[in-house]
């Protein structure tokens, strides 16, 4: 499970360093790609195979199937980490994210996201308004 909020910076290579605590989890490999509201989703291998399982067994007789997967599956890229824990983001997915130096990871429970850091700050005050109604309808009789 992937928790937390990080702040790293992009070098000049595009490469992002990955939070420690997260490293061990993605050692196995990881795959970055599109994500909704323009960040990035980074997926440990195991995890985006159980969602490329589950993308397999559904219809593709239908459209939304055949779209998000075109999307998920052109956009996605094998990556791992180097011995500094860093990550080399590829050119169309950073400009996809708009990912220029300042960015933000976070937690996201099963995946990662990479945000660029004034996206993030304008989505999370945009949220926080409606968080607190939001868990009725997601988590009904949960919290």
């Amino acid at each position: 499970m992937f928790l937390g909020t990080h702040t790293p910076r992009l070098d000049q290579k595009g490469r992002l360093f990955l939070p420690a605590k997260y490293r061990d989890e993605l050692s196995g490999g990881l795959v970055i790609t599109k994500g909704q509201e323009h960040c990035l989703y980074v997926f440990p291998t195991a995890e985006f195979s159980r969602i490329t399982d589950a993308l397999r067994s559904a219809p593709v007789t239908a459209k939304a199937v055949r779209d998000y997967s075109r999307v998920l599956f052109a956009s996605a890229s094998d990556e791992s980490c180097d011995k500094q824990g860093r990550v080399t983001i590829p050119p169309k997915l950073r400009a996809y994210a708009g990912l220029d130096r300042d960015c933000v990871v976070i937690g996201a429970n099963t995946r990662l996201e990479i945000w660029d850091a004034t996206a993030w700050s304008e989505y999370e005050a945009e949220q926080e308004q409606a968080f607190s109604q939001l868990s009725e309808e997601v988590l009904p009789g949960v919290l």
